[in-house]
């Protein structure tokens, strides 16, 4: 067994400073692993007592009859570090570590944390600042929380992993009300050592585990993040993320709170579209989504079928999915036929919602109309209605959800519109997902829409291929536009026909060879980035102008940066392409990403662009694009000739290549307008910029 092993199944448990009061946060661990039936054996260290509970207390580490395969510390921050140096001396597997005023309490806590690292040694350690671990399949409770008083716990396929022990507490109380059941939980806490990484990684091989909820702060090995995540992926279990930090004021909480960064929310965001991980929008869906994708089913198209007792709950659940992007159309003419058969007064069966009411209704009847319904060709998923006639006789619609979920593959959810929380936990008990408000019954359909991620995203085809070893310039510091372009075309990204030209005369010479048409005139020029904004460019400039448009541009540089100039650049004019942009962002924690978007000098304005952190996964280019909003523009909008997307995805995925190629080195890179051309004539950049380390 390894560490992690003997963490979540240990055959022995050590609890350092138990306390002979259960009503004390010291004396709750032996009373609640007891409580729940834990099997191993229980070693009680405190040097001021002898017995705890009839159980003979020790009075250190050292003294234990054997080595623990856990020691749970319920220390305070400054005896903590020795109490875990001690087991880690005897051999223990690992340490679970309670206290807080560690890394999330400032500079003093941060070396305490480190102390506490150290002392470690070899030993995992849980924690600090966590309220520890639950495993629910073998009835190991190795926490203080007051969750811990609930009389029994719900086995599950959900494993649910959390930064923050109160928000754990939360979800296990919650789920346990519901009829969720949960295989493990577990609190990272400040994760001196143990992370969410190392959890997902654990977790992807238990076979008690379907689905791993996680609600995080932020992550602090991002690589591994991803790594793990793809593990769990390649052996079918699927991610739900609740990520806090999504406002400035979010995110400074969740700093305080366990010292973690929160990096990106935007950026956060790609990564997980790119992992194929489910994203929980609201608090409740980090239980109502995983509770629904842990029954297996795959939802393989967006038709739902939506049977109910109540008019106004039907309404609610067909508003939320059309928003959703779900249709309800009504009964195929057989289904229709075989409804309308049943006979059931004052229903409305050839429609959707189908009405079934509930006067006079017979289980066997409902029971049908779901078989109908399930083996319809026309339905994806069905969506049952429970009203408040149920709450008198809850069998009446429990017991055909129950025996029609065993007889299809298609996802079967019902929303309770009563209140009525004793039936939601029954169906949730018996297999049936079911929900107390509309959005989370949406939330969870369109959870099973998401496909897992088809490959490992460690490299896209483009890296793949042979880049060779581009030159790039010598020193540091930014380049100028056209050094910056042919920086960009070495890695594949043509530029616009242009010329560098040193004076006025030299590029109205240019503008001649570019062959006589109205041209872009530019200053050229490493220290100025916005060239606009001073007036230096200049678009459609007939070549006999081109020398007297340098003059004035050089005039006009010349009053804000004196010397600043290296010239000009002229440059066709492009009158046939949708102007993007293509840029690199780079966060603290998350590392470096692409960002694509509407481009030109309209696109800090319009703000339309996405994201995904690099290295990029296959079909990410092609999901960039179609996730902007002038996505329609590119494939052809309203008679316009369809832009080369192809083209712009070689382009994503090349300056992709150029970013991880570069590394550190390239600290800022940005192609504003990369030109669209008409399918079949490419892309061109018409302008860039790139910022070099030394």
């Amino acid at each position: 067994m390894t560490r992690l092993d003997r963490l979540f199944s240990p055959r022995s448990i050590a609890v350092i400073g138990a306390s002979a009061d259960a009503t004390k946060l010291t004396g709750r661990p032996i009373a609640y692993l007891e409580k729940h039936g834990y099997a191993g054996a229980i070693y009680p260290v405190n040097p001021r007592t002898e017995t705890i509970g009839g159980r003979r207390c020790y009075p250190e580490v050292a003294s234990l009859p054997e080595v623990p395969d856990v020691g749970l510390v319920l220390l305070g921050a400054e005896r903590a570090v020795a109490a875990v140096e001690q087991l880690a001396r005897a051999g223990a597997a690992a340490a679970v570590v309670l206290a807080s005023g560690f890394g999330e309490a400032g500079e003093d806590g941060r070396r305490r944390q480190q102390a506490l690292r150290e002392a470690a040694g070899g030993m995992r350690l849980l924690g600090p600042n966590t309220i520890g671990l639950v495993n629910v399949d073998e009835r190991i409770m190795l926490s203080a929380s007051g969750a811990m008083e609930l009389d029994g716990f719900v086995p599950g396929r959900v494993a649910l992993v959390s930064q923050s022990g109160g928000i754990l507490g939360a979800l296990l109380s919650r789920g346990a009300a519901r009829g969720i059941g949960f295989s493990k939980l577990v609190a990272t806490g400040n994760e001196a050592d143990l992370d969410v990484a190392d959890m997902i990684d654990h977790l992807a091989d238990d076979d008690a585990t379907a689905v791993i909820a996680l609600y995080i702060e932020g992550l602090r090995h991002v690589d591994r993040f991803r790594a793990v995540t793809m593990k769990a992926a390649a052996r079918g279990k699927r991610l739900v993320v609740y990520k806090v930090g999504r406002s400035e004021t979010g995110a400074r909480s969740a700093v305080s709170h366990t010292g973690a960064l929160a990096g990106s929310d935007r950026l956060y965001d790609a990564l997980f579209r790119q992992l194929g991980i489910v994203r929980a929008n609201a608090f409740s869906d980090l239980l109502d989504i995983p509770a629904a994708l842990a029954t297996g089913r795959r939802l393989g198209g967006a038709r739902l079928a939506v049977v109910t007792t109540t008019g106004g709950a039907a309404t609610l659940i067909a508003d939320n999915a059309g928003l959703a992007g779900f249709a309800l159309p009504d009964p195929d003419p057989a289904t229709a036929e075989g409804l309308t058969a049943l006979a059931i007064p004052d229903a409305t069966l050839d429609r959707n919602p189908v009405d079934v009411t509930l006067a006079g209704l017979r289980p066997e009847l409902f029971r049908r109309v779901l078989a109908l319904l399930s083996a319809s060709p026309g339905y994806d998923a069905i969506v049952t209605i429970v009203g408040s006639s149920a709450l008198g006789q809850p069998d009446l619609v429990a017991k055909p959800l129950i025996a029609a979920i065993e007889n299809t593959e298609k996802p079967i959810l019902a929303y309770v519109s009563p209140e009525a929380p004793h039936i939601v936990a029954a169906l949730n008990r018996a297999g049936v997902p079911a929900f107390a408000s509309p959005e989370g019954c949406v939330a969870a359909l369109a959870a099973l829409r998401i496909a897992p991620p088809a490959a490992c995203p460690e490299r896209s085809a483009a890296t793949l291929r042979a880049a060779g070893e581009p030159t790039v310039p010598p020193g540091s510091g930014p380049l100028n536009e056209a050094d910056s372009k042919a920086l960009f075309a070495r890695f594949g990204i043509p530029a616009v026909a242009e010329m560098v030209a040193a004076t006025p005369e030299d590029a109205a010479a240019a503008a001649q060879r570019l062959g006589g048409e109205p041209v872009v005139v530019k200053i050229l020029s490493r220290s100025i980035a916005h060239k606009s904004e001073l007036g230096g460019v200049a678009v459609g400039v007939a070549p006999a102008a081109v020398a007297d448009c340098c003059r004035a541009m050089a005039a006009r540089v010349s009053e804000w940066a004196a010397g600043a100039l290296d010239g000009f650049l002229v440059q066709e004019c492009v009158t046939d392409g949708i102007e993007m942009i293509l840029g690199l962002s780079r966060d603290p924690q998350l590392g470096p990403a692409v960002l694509l978007g509407v481009g030109g000098v309209t696109a800090e304005l319009l703000k339309d662009t996405t994201l995904r952190p690099l290295p990029l996964a296959p079909g990410d280019a092609a999901a960039m694009i179609a996730e902007l909003k002038l996505a329609p523009l590119l494939h052809g909008y309203r008679g316009r000739p369809a832009a080369d997307t192809a083209a712009l995805v070689a382009a994503i995925e090349a300056f992709s290549v150029m970013v991880t190629s570069l590394g550190d080195r390239l600290q800022e890179a940005e192609i504003n307008p990369l030109f669209v051309r008409p399918a079949g004539h490419g892309v061109a950049a018409a302008d860039g910029l790139v910022v070099l380390a030394p």
